[in-house]
C-alpha cells in the first residue's frame, strides 16, 4: 500500500525523483481542452484550456521514467485556470498518485498559485474570446441547444459538472475581461514527485519555495540550490529512522516506520474522520473491503486524496487490487463506465447539485459526498463485524486527541432518485461560514468553538484566513490552533517546536493509533487463517501454471470456524480479489521473500499467539480492543524528538550568476544544466548505489536459478484474474484506439469473470460429487450460496452498465428489461414471445397429468416481480428477477430473448459495449446455461414473506372409484416456512387455486373429507401442487382410499411430496442435474398386513434389515449437512424408503394368515392389543414386580397410544402407526418400547415363530440401530402432530 513501492533496494534512496513546473505555454497560446468537456456557453475565464509541463528536472530517472501526460493531467486536472485582479487567487495544495502497471506507486505533491500573464498575445486572445462570447449571448444564439438528445451519459456528466460552476463574484466578470482595465492571472503549478508519501514534508517545502517567489525580498540562495538539494542531496529516511533537511527558510523533519510497524501513511486520517464521521467512514471502509465501486465527490482535490489514501491505508494487511484513481481528470470521465470495482475521486463544482449528477452505473456504487458529509450505500450490504464496539473504540481514540467523533449525516441506501439532498441556495453567505455551520450541525464543533464562530462572523480578516485554510485543505477542527496560528504568524523563533511541528506530531500519533485499531480487528479475525491455506504445489512454476485450477483456501472450513455474527461479512469478503491476492502472496512466500505487509501481519499474529496461546476468546464474537496504542504512538514521538540523520544544507551551485534573475511574484526559468545531474561525490548515494548493485546481482542470480522472469510475469498477470492490468488508466494516450483497447480488456475481463463465477457456483452446488471429480472443496453453506448468487447479480449489473448510451434509473439491467417490456406490449407479441411457449404440451410422464401448461414468458416473470410490494427499488427488482430466472432455470434463455431484439440493444448501447460483442455474448449465455444443471431455490428461500399463487389438482383413480365424492373434501398444504391452513375444496371440483404467503419448499399435503353423503368413499391417486410464480410442481402420491369401512378407515391422509421434473426436461438437458431433493411414496405402499401376506413379492428378512439401516443412515446424513441444505426430515421419516416404511415391513414379517382373523388386520391392531394387555396387567398388579424404569416405559407407551387414539383426527390405522413411530423417534422412546412389545403375550397369537419380532438377535440389532438417532434433535412438522395432546 502506501509506500510499498519503496521496498529496500527497489530504487536508489532519493527523497524526490522529479521537480516539475506546469502552466501556460506562451508559444502555443490558448488551446481549448476538448477532452475536458468544453462548454461554449461559459464565460472564457471559466473555460478549460490545455496546460503543459513547462520544465521538469532531471530529464529522466532510469528506474522511474517521467510520464509527461500523466503529470500534466494530475497537476492540473481541470487544465489552466484564469482570474482577474477582482477574483480570489489563493494558492492551493493537492497531491496525486500514479500507479504503474506492476502495481507500484509514485506520489505527486502540487502547489498551485496564480501568476500575472505578461504575454500580450494571450491577453488579446482572451479579450477576443470575451467579445465573441458577449456577441453570441446577446443574439441569443445558443450553440448547444441543437445537441442531440441521445448524448451519452458521460457527456451529460461533464456538462452537469460545468453547469454547476460557482456564481460570478465580480461585476467585471459579468461584463467580460477588458485588457485595458483588468490584470489577467493564470494558474501555475510546482510539483514534487516522490517514491513515498511524505505529504507534510513536501507540502512545507513547496510552501517555502512559493514564499521565496512571492516575498518582496529575494531568497538567501538562488532557487536552483533548494531544488537541487531536495532532488540529489536529501536521502529517504532509513526504515525506523527520522531525517531533517532544510527548505528555503526553515528545517523540515520526516520519519519512516520500522520493519515491524505499519507502513508509512502521512495523509491525516483525522481529516478523513472529521469529514465523514466515524460511522460513515467505517461503512465506506466496508464497501472497499467488499470491492464495490466507490466514487468520492468533493470540490477539493486534496480532500479526495486524503479520504482515498486514508481508506486504502486502513486495509492493512490487504491491498486494493482494482482501478485506483483518487483524482479523476476531466478528460477521463469515460472511466466511470468501467464495469469493474474502482475507487475514484470526482471533483464537484461549488454549489453542485448531487441529483443532477448522472452516473453510468449505481447498482453496486458507494457514493461518498465528502463536502456534505454523507454517503449513499448499495443495497444488501453486510455490516462489518462488531461494528458498534468498533466505532466506539475509534471514537474514543479521536476524543483522546480532542477531536469530536461526529456521526456525519446518516448513510443513505438507494431508495429513490430524489434521495440526495440539494444544497440550499445560501449564495450570499460566505462559504467558510456555511461550512463551519455545517460542521457544527454534524457535531464537529464544541460549544466553545461555536462562540468563536460568532467572532468570525464579524471579523473580515479571520474570515478570509478561514476561507484560505479551507481551500488549501488544512483542517479547521481546532479553532485554538487557528488562534495560535494567527498569534504566532511571523513571531516563530528558533528553539522550541513550532505550532506546525506540534500539529504534525499530533497527526502522526493519531494516524498510527487509528490504523492500529483497524489492524487489530484483522489480526483477531484472521488469527488462524494460515491453518486454512492449501499449499499443494511442489514448486513456484507448477503453482503459477495451475493457479486458476487450484483451490488455495479452505473457505467452507474457515467459515465454519467463525462466530455466527461474522459470517455475512466474511462469506462475501473471502470471495474478493484482495483476499485471493493475500492468500497468493502467502503461498508464494515459501519460495520468495515475503511481501512487506504480509511479513508485518504474520509477525503480529505470531506475537498474539505467544501471549494468548490461542485463547478461546479469539474464536468468540466477543470484541477485543487494541492493546498497543501507546507503544505505537511512542515509537513515532521518539523518532521525531530525536533526529537520526540531517541532510546536507542547500548551498551555492556552480552556475552562471544572474541568469535566473529574481522578480517578485514570478517563478523564474531555472537553469537546466545544473539540475539535470546530481553531485558525484555524495557519501550516501555512493553507499546506496553499491548496496543496490549487490542486491541487483543477487536478484539476477535467484531469478536465473528459479524461473525465467518474463514467464513468471506472464503467469502472474494471468493469475491475478481481473483488474490488475486495469488498476490505473493509461493517462498518456487518450486516442480512440487506446480507449477501444481498454474497453476490449474490460469485455475480456467480464467474460473471464463470468466463466469463473458460473464454474464456482456449479462446483459448490454439486458438492461432494464435484469433489470426487477433482474440482475442489465440498460443503457449501447456504450462506455461501447466497453470496455467490449476490456476486452473480453484481456481475450482470456491471455487464449491463458497460457501454450504455444513456443511463436511466439505478439498474441498467432493469432499465433494459423495462424497454423490452414496453416494446413487447406495444407490438402485442406476448403469444410469440418465447420459442418455448409455442411447444405443444407433450407429456412424457404422468407427473403433470392434469396441470394446465405454464407458459414461459419473460414479461410475465417481470410482472410477478413488479407486483411484489416488498421490493422498492430498481436494483432490488433486477436482483429478484435474476433469482427467479435462476430458480426456474430460465436465466440464459430469458437473457438470450432480451438480447435478441437487436434494434433495442443498438439503441441502448454503444458499439464497444459487452452486449454488442457477438462472440463474447454467446459464450456468456452459454456459461449461464450451465447453471441449469443444478437446482436453486434462491428466489423461494429469500423472498419469504411475499404472496404466491398456488394451484392444487387432485387426481382420483377413476377405474376403481368415483371421480368425485359426495362428501366435503378439504386440503392443507405445508412447506418449510409455514402452512396454508385448512381450505375447503368446492364440491365436484378437482382443481383449485389459492394465494398464500410463501410456503417455502413444499413438504406435505393433508387431504381429507367429512364422510358425508352416499358416495363418501374416495380413492385418490395423487395430489399435484404448483407454485405459479416459480413453476415448481410437487407431486404428493397417495394410492389409498379415504372413507369409513374401506382400507384402514382413514378420512384424512398426510401425503409426502416430491419435486416433479417438468416434462421435456429429461432430454433438454435442463434437468440433468442433482437428483430431486424430495422422494416420496410410490402408489400403494401401505397395504394391510393380511393382504400383503397373501402376495408373492414379500421382502426377505435381510432386505428388511438393510432397509432399516439405510433409513437410519439417511437421517444421520441429514443432520450432518449444513442447516440450510438439509431438505425435509419428514420425507426421511415418512416417505418412500423411510424409517416408518422400514419398521412397518419389520412388523409385517411373519404375521399369521388372514383366515385366522376373518378380517383385515393392521400393525396398529397389534399395538392396541399389546397396550390393552399392559393396562389390564397393570391394574391386576402383574407389572408391579417389574423394574421401575420398565414400568415407566410401559406407562409412556400406553400414554402415547391412548393420546393418538383419542385425537379428533380420522387418520386411519396406518396413519396412527406412522404417528407413533415419529413421536417415538422425536422423544427417543422407540428402543425402550420395542422390548415391551416383544415380551407381550399377545405376540404368539398374532405372529409365526419365524417372525422378526420373535427373533431376539434381530430385535436387539434393531434397538442398537435406533439408539444411534438419540444424539440428533428430531423435530416434527406441525402437519404430522396436529391434534395430539401429550
Amino acid at each position: 500500500m502506501s509506500g510499498s513501492s519503496a521496498a529496500p533496494g527497489a530504487a536508489p534512496c532519493r527523497f524526490a525523483h522529479y521537480f516539475a513546473i506546469c502552466g501556460i505555454d506562451t508559444d502555443t497560446g490558448l488551446e481549448p481542452d476538448e477532452l475536458a468537456g468544453e462548454n461554449l456557453e461559459q464565460s472564457p475565464l471559466k473555460r478549460t484550456f490545455k496546460s503543459k509541463v513547462l520544465a521538469h528536472y532531471p530529464e529522466n530517472v532510469e528506474w522511474n521514467p517521467f510520464d509527461q501526460d500523466a503529470v500534466n493531467m494530475l497537476c492540473m486536472p481541470k487544465g489552466l485556470s484564469f482570474r482577474t485582479q477582482a477574483d480570489q487567487r489563493d494558492p492551493q495544495f493537492h497531491s496525486f498518485i500514479i500507479t504503474k502497471e506492476d502495481g507500484s506507486r509514485t506520489y505527486g505533491f502540487v502547489h498551485t498559485f496564480y501568476e500575472e500573464v505578461t504575454s500580450p498575445q494571450i491577453c488579446s486572445a482572451m479579450q477576443t474570446l470575451h467579445l465573441m462570447h458577449n456577441a453570441q449571448s446577446t443574439t441569443g444564439n445558443n450553440p448547444s441547444s441543437a445537441s442531440s438528445s441521445s448524448s451519452s451519459s458521460m457527456d451529460s456528466l461533464a456538462s452537469s459538472l460545468d453547469e454547476a460552476d460557482h456564481p460570478t463574484t465580480s461585476s467585471q466578470r459579468a461584463g467580460g475581461y477588458d485588457s485595458s482595465r483588468d490584470t489577467l492571472y493564470v494558474s501555475k503549478a510546482m510539483c514534487l514527485i516522490t517514491p513515498m508519501p511524505f505529504m507534510h514534508a513536501c507540502r512545507r517545502f513547496l510552501l517555502q519555495l512559493h514564499k521565496a517567489v512571492s516575498s518582496p525580498t529575494a531568497p538567501p540562495l538562488p532557487l536552483e540550490s533548494y531544488v537541487h538539494n531536495i532532488l540529489y542531496e536529501v536521502p529517504l529516511p532509513a526504515p525506523g529512522r527520522s531525517l531533517k533537511f532544510h527548505g528555503v527558510y526553515e528545517p523540515i523533519v520526516c520519519q519512516r516506520p520500522g520493519p515491524g510497524e505499519l507502513q508509512l501513511a502521512d495523509f491525516p486520517l483525522a481529516e478523513a474522520f472529521s469529514l465523514l464521521g466515524v460511522e460513515n467512514l467505517v461503512q465506506v471502509f466496508t464497501c472497499t473491503l467488499l470491492e464495490m465501486q466507490i466514487l468520492l465527490y468533493s470540490h477539493d482535490y486534496q480532500r479526495l486524496m486524503t479520504v482515498a489514501e486514508g481508506i486504502t491505508t486502513l486495509l492493512f494487511p490487504f491491498q486494493w487490487q482494482h482501478v485506483y484513481v483518487p483524482i479523476l481528470p476531466a478528460s477521463l470521465l469515460h472511466f466511470l463506465d468501467a464495469p469493474v470495482p474502482y475507487l475514484m475521486g470526482l471533483q464537484s463544482k461549488e454549489g453542485a447539485d448531487r441529483s443532477k449528477l448522472e452516473l453510468p452505473q449505481e447498482a453496486n456504487l458507494c457514493f461518498v459526498d465528502i463536502d456534505n458529509h454523507y454517503i449513499e450505500l448499495p443495497e444488501d450490504f453486510p455490516q462489518f463485524p462488531n461494528k458498534t464496539e468498533f466505532t466506539q473504540e475509534l471514537s474514543e481514540v479521536l476524543l483522546s486527541f480532542n477531536i469530536s467523533a461526529n456521526t456525519g449525516a446518516p448513510p443513505r441506501t438507494r431508495t429513490s432518485p430524489g434521495s440526495a439532498p440539494c444544497t440550499p441556495a445560501r449564495e450570499r453567505r460566505p462559504v467558510a461560514l456555511r461550512q463551519l455551520e455545517d460542521d457544527g450541525r454534524n457535531g464537529n464543533l464544541a460549544g466553545e468553538e461555536l462562540a468563536v464562530l460568532e467572532l468570525l462572523q464579524g471579523n473580515a480578516t479571520l474570515e478570509r484566513l478561514q476561507a484560505l485554510t479551507r481551500r488549501t485543505g488544512v483542517t479547521v477542527a481546532r479553532v485554538d490552533a487557528l488562534r495560535a496560528g494567527v498569534r504566532a504568524q511571523g513571531s516563530e523563533g528558533p528553539g522550541a517546536r513550532t505550532a506546525a511541528e506540534e500539529e504534525e506530531l499530533r497527526n502522526a500519533k493519531l494516524n498510527v493509533q487509528l490504523r492500529e485499531v483497524f489492524a487489530s480487528r484483522f489480526t483477531t479475525m484472521f488469527a488462524d487463517y494460515e491453518a486454512f491455506v492449501i499449499q499443494s504445489a511442489p514448486d513456484l512454476e507448477s503453482w503459477l501454471t495451475n493457479r486458476e485450477q487450484m483451490h488455495n483456501f479452505d473457505k467452507a472450513s474457515f467459515l465454519s470456524d467463525q462466530p455466527e455474527p461474522y459470517l455475512p461479512f466474511l462469506s462475501h469478503f473471502i470471495e474478493t480479489q484482495m483476499f485471493a491476492t493475500f492468500i497468493d502472496n502467502k503461498i508464494m512466500s515459501q519460495w520468495e521473500e515475503k511481501e512487506p505487509l504480509l511479513r508485518v501481519f504474520d509477525g503480529r499474529i505470531d506475537k498474539a499467539r505467544l501471549y494468548n496461546v490461542r485463547a478461546p476468546s479469539l474464536r468468540s464474537s466477543c470484541y477485543q480492543r487494541c492493546s498497543i496504542l501507546k507503544e505505537s504512538a511512542q515509537a513515532i514521538e521518539q523518532r521525531l524528538m530525536k533526529i537520526d540523520h540531517t541532510a546536507i544544507h542547500p548551498h551555492l551551485l556552480d552556475m552562471k550568476i544572474g541568469q535566473g534573475k529574481y522578480e517578485q511574484g514570478f517563478f523564474p526559468k531555472l537553469q537546466a544544466d545544473v539540475l539535470n545531474t546530481g553531485p558525484t561525490s555524495n557519501k550516501w548515494s555512493h553507499r546506496t548505489a553499491t548496496a543496490q548493485r549487490r542486491k541487483d546481482r543477487h536478484r539476477q542470480q535467484t531469478e536465473h536459478l528459479g524461473l525465467d522472469n518474463d514467464l513468471k510475469e506472464k503467469y502472474m498477470q494471468e493469475a491475478r484474474i481481473l483488474g490488475k492490468n486495469l488498476r490505473q488508466p493509461k493517462l498518456s494516450d487518450l486516442s480512440p484506439a487506446v480507449i477501444a483497447q481498454t474497453n476490449w480488456k474490460f469485455v475480456e475481463g467480464l467474460l473471464k469473470e463470468c466463466r469463473m463465477k458460473t464454474k464456482r457456483m456449479l462446483v459448490e452446488k454439486m458438492g461432494r460429487e464435484a469433489v470426487e471429480l477433482g474440482h475442489g472443496e465440498a460443503n457449501i453453506t447456504g450462506l455461501e450460496e447466497n453470496t455467490l448468487i449476490a456476486s452473480l447479480c453484481d456481475l450482470l449489473e456491471r455487464i449491463w452498465s458497460h457501454g450504455l448510451q444513456v443511463k436511466q434509473g439505478k439498474s441498467a439491467l432493469w432499465s433494459h428489461l423495462l424497454h423490452y417490456q414496453a416494446r413487447e406490449e406495444k407490438l402485442g407479441q406476448q403469444q410469440a414471445e418465447s420459442p418455448v411457449s409455442n411447444v405443444p404440451e407433450r407429456r412424457k410422464s404422468d407427473c403433470c397429468v392434469a396441470m394446465p401448461f405454464l407458459r414461459v414468458s419473460l414479461t410475465q416473470d417481470m410482472r410477478h416481480i413488479q407486483s411484489m410490494s416488498e421490493i422498492k427499488t430498481d436494483v432490488g427488482r433486477a436482483r429478484a428477477w435474476i433469482r427467479l430466472s435462476l430458480e426456474k432455470k430460465l436465466l440464459s434463455q430469458h437473457l438470450k430473448q432480451l438480447l435478441s431484439r437487436h434494434a433495442l440493444t443498438r439503441k441502448l448501447y454503444k458499439r464497444y459495449a459487452f452486449l454488442r460483442c457477438e462472440e463474447e455474448k454467446e459464450q456468456f449465455l452459454f456459461h449461464l446455461l450451465s447453471l441449469n444443471t443444478v437446482d436453486y431455490f434462491c428466489f423461494t428461500s429469500v423472498f419469504t414473506t411475499i404472496m404466491i399463487p398456488y394451484r392444487v389438482i387432485i387426481i382420483p383413480i377413476k377405474k376403481l372409484s368415483n371421480a368425485m365424492t359426495t362428501s366435503n373434501p378439504w386440503v392443507c398444504v405445508s412447506g418449510e416456512l409455514r402452512d396454508s391452513g385448512v381450505m375447503q375444496i368446492p364440491k365436484n371440483v378437482l382443481e383449485m387455486t389459492f394465494d398464500c404467503q410463501n410456503l417455502g419448499k413444499l413438504t406435505t399435503v393433508q387431504l381429507g373429507h367429512d364422510n358425508a353423503g352416499l358416495l363418501a368413499k374416495w380413492l385418490v391417486d395423487c395430489v399435484l401442487v404448483r407454485n405459479e410464480i416459480t413453476g415448481h410442481t410437487y407431486r404428493f402420491p397417495c394410492g389409498r382410499w379415504l372413507g369409513k369401512g374401506v382400507d384402514d378407515g382413514s378420512l384424512e391422509r398426510v401425503l409426502i411430496g416430491e419435486l416433479a421434473v417438468p416434462s421435456g426436461e429429461e432430454d433438454s438437458g435442463k434437468g440433468c442435474g442433482t437428483p430431486p431433493l424430495l422422494r416420496s411414496p410410490s402408489q400403494a405402499r401401505r397395504i394391510s398386513i393380511t393382504s400383503l401376506s397373501g402376495r408373492g413379492n414379500k421382502p426377505t428378512s435381510a432386505q428388511i434389515q438393510e432397509a432399516i439401516g439405510e433409513a437410519v443412515i439417511n437421517i444421520i446424513k441429514h443432520f450432518h449437512k449444513p442447516e440450510k441444505e438439509r431438505g425435509s426430515l419428514t420425507v426421511l421419516l415418512c416417505g418412500e424408503n423411510s424409517l416408518v416404511a422400514a419398521l412397518e415391513q419389520f412388523f409385517h414379517f411373519g404375521f399369521k394368515a388372514a383366515r385366522l382373523f376373518q378380517k383385515t388386520m393392521f400393525v396398529w391392531d397389534f399395538v392396541e392389543k399389546a397396550v390393552a394387555y399392559m393396562e389390564s396387567a397393570d391394574q391386576m398388579g402383574d407389572l408391579q414386580e417389574t423394574v421401575e424404569p420398565l414400568g415407566m416405559t410401559c406407562q409412556s407407551l400406553c400414554h402415547y397410544v391412548n393420546a393418538i387414539n383419542s385425537t379428533s383426527r380420522n387418520i386411519g390405522k396406518d396413519g396412527k402407526f406412522q404417528l407413533l413411530v415419529c413421536l417415538g423417534a422425536r422423544d427417543r422412546l422407540l428402543p425402550q418400547w420395542l422390548p415391551l412389545l416383544v415380551e407381550c403375550p399377545v405376540i404368539p397369537r398374532m405372529y409365526e415363530d419365524t417372525a422378526l419380532l420373535r427373533d431376539r438377535t434381530s430385535v436387539n440389532a434393531l434397538i442398537g440401530v435406533l439408539e444411534t438417532l438419540h444424539e440428533f434433535p428430531v423435530t416434527l412438522e406441525a402437519s404430522l402432530v396436529k391434534g395430539i395432546d401429550l
